[in-house]
């Protein structure tokens, strides 16, 4: 099990890595969290969801996606209540002190599916959840030593140097721990480490003496590595030496699935920037509005700053507007929640765009799905997470075609688009199409180029990256008692 010092310390990294490893020496490996709070999910091969980070922890391994990798995932609707999904399913929306009530009824959960993954693998890499210093969540736990004092799973402790206090990260993370979890730990991963490693010896030398635990590797800054987002906004900036389109998504206070905009960050001639609600909107040729998992909530925040001004305007120079999922939601006249899915029950007028309304729904809409592009001679393939019904004039003018049936829309002035399917850039052809749709001018060199890009080829390439990295600098000897 690899645990974390804090949140973003590298966990959902190093088990993608160490997959990697294992399945390139001929291991049958599967990755694991027991529970993940995470507004981006992936739709599984079982028709369930679970966190966006055992996905690609999936691909690493050379599996396709099932529940239960993610057996509990916790999507937050509001600051003190989520989505409980267990197994891949809806199964209540809690407070964080109901929660705390239901933990062992999830923890029963977690333990069905470790138990089958057990069965059917060699080897289960096995990721925790935050910090497992947190005292106050101690009680009953089922994300990190509650779960490995439970599973009897040696632990390695990961944290990151790059934002500075690494060694009293992992010194006060022990010392928080009671005397059986500090014992489950076998060593600790220095992580995003730039400079003369010689330079770090002397302090990795007192953390051995003072700990009796070794450093089993230190893991250097990999620029422009592209690792799927487990939750946190890639805010990143990336070098490209020229770009033919500006592309830009305000960041919601509850935005899900912004892994749909990676493949535009990730391309060599988008600008694609995420904007802040209060920040300036810059001159863009595209705005897209991105999932939520408040629409209502995060629609009137972004009322409350002037998007509705800012968009309007973007409109009116000639910009384009795509709206997924939430964000298509809000394009139309009314959302209504009678059920009080997302918050409380009622009804919220969206910015009016599309003749279409929406009503929030108690089933979750979960399918992988491929379909055709209306306005191009491109195949999209995608997936659809979403709690909602959309009906209205708006909807007979359709986006694209899953086989014979009518998804989306697409304005009569060809400058709005909405849709429900996530993974609309990941695939070369159809980013191509949205890219000319938007405005894309192909010069001859982007057209060269653009041939030679694609995003799926990439996320494998920075997989085999990592895993090259992880393979050279971590201390196998010392691993290999714990793994096949």
């Amino acid at each position: 099990m690899v645990q974390g010092t804090t949140s973003d310390a590298g966990k959902s990294t190093l088990v993608a890595a160490l997959c990697r490893v294992l399945y390139r020496r001929g291991v049958r490996v599967v990755p694991f969290k027991p529970q993940n709070m995470a507004l981006n999910s992936a739709v599984t091969s079982d028709g369930g969801e679970i966190g966006r980070a055992q996905a690609v922890q999936a691909q690493a391994c050379g599996l396709r996606p099932h529940t239960d990798m993610n057996p509990v995932l916790l999507k937050p609707n509001s600051d003190t209540g989520c989505q409980v999904i267990i197994h891949g399913k809806v199964a209540a929306n809690l407070e964080a002190n109901a929660y705390h009530a239901y933990k062992p009824t999830a923890m029963q959960a977690v333990l069905d599916s470790w138990q089958r993954l057990r069965e059917q693998y060699q080897c289960v890499l096995v990721e925790g959840a935050g910090s497992p210093a947190e005292i106050n969540l101690r009680e009953n736990d089922i994300a990190n030593m509650g779960f490995a004092e439970v599973a009897d799973c040696p632990v390695i402790l990961i944290a990151d140097i790059h934002r500075g206090g690494v060694f009293a990260h992992l010194v006060g993370t022990l010392a928080l721990l009671s005397a059986s979890e500090r014992q489950r730990i076998v060593g600790f991963v220095i992580n995003r480490f730039r400079g003369d490693i010689a330079l770090l010896q002397p302090g990795i030398d007192w953390l051995e003496r003072e700990t009796g635990k070794p450093v089993l590797g230190v893991l250097p800054y990999l620029h422009n590595l592209h690792i799927e987002a487990e939750d946190a906004v890639a805010r990143e900036t990336l070098e490209k030496p020229q770009t033919w389109l500006r592309v830009i998504a305000p960041v919601l206070p509850h935005v899900s699935n912004h892994t749909d905009m990676d493949a535009l960050r990730m391309h060599p001639h988008v600008d694609f920037q995420f904007i802040e609600l209060n920040e300036p909107v810059p001159p863009a040729d595209l705005i897209i509005l991105p999932g939520s998992k408040n629409v209502r909530g995060d629609l009137a925040t972004l009322k409350s700053h002037g998007w509705h001004d800012k968009i309007a305007r973007h409109l009116r120079y000639g910009g384009k507007v795509l709206g997924i999922c939430g964000g298509f939601q809000m394009l139309g006249r009314k959302i209504h929640d009678p059920h009080g899915i997302e918050g409380d029950a009622g009804s919220s007028d969206g910015f009016g765009w599309l003749e279409m309304e929406t009503t929030l729904t108690k089933e979750k809409h979960l399918k992988e799905v491929e379909g055709k592009l209306a306005f191009a001679d491109a195949t999209v393939i995608g997936y659809e997470i979403h709690m909602g019904v959309s009906s209205g004039p708006a909807l007979e003018r359709p986006l694209l075609y899953i086989g014979p049936q009518a998804e989306g829309v697409l304005s009569e002035d060809n400058q709005i688009a909405g849709t429900y399917l996530h993974g609309l850039f990941d695939h070369a052809e159809a980013t191509q199409a949205w890219l000319d749709w938007a405005g894309y001018h192909q010069l001859a060199q982007a057209q060269e180029e653009m041939a030679h890009y694609d995003y799926v080829a990439l996320r494998e390439a920075s997989l085999e990256r990592l895993a090259d990295e992880v393979e050279q600098r971590l201390d196998w000897g010392r691993l290999t008692p714990y793994l096949p």
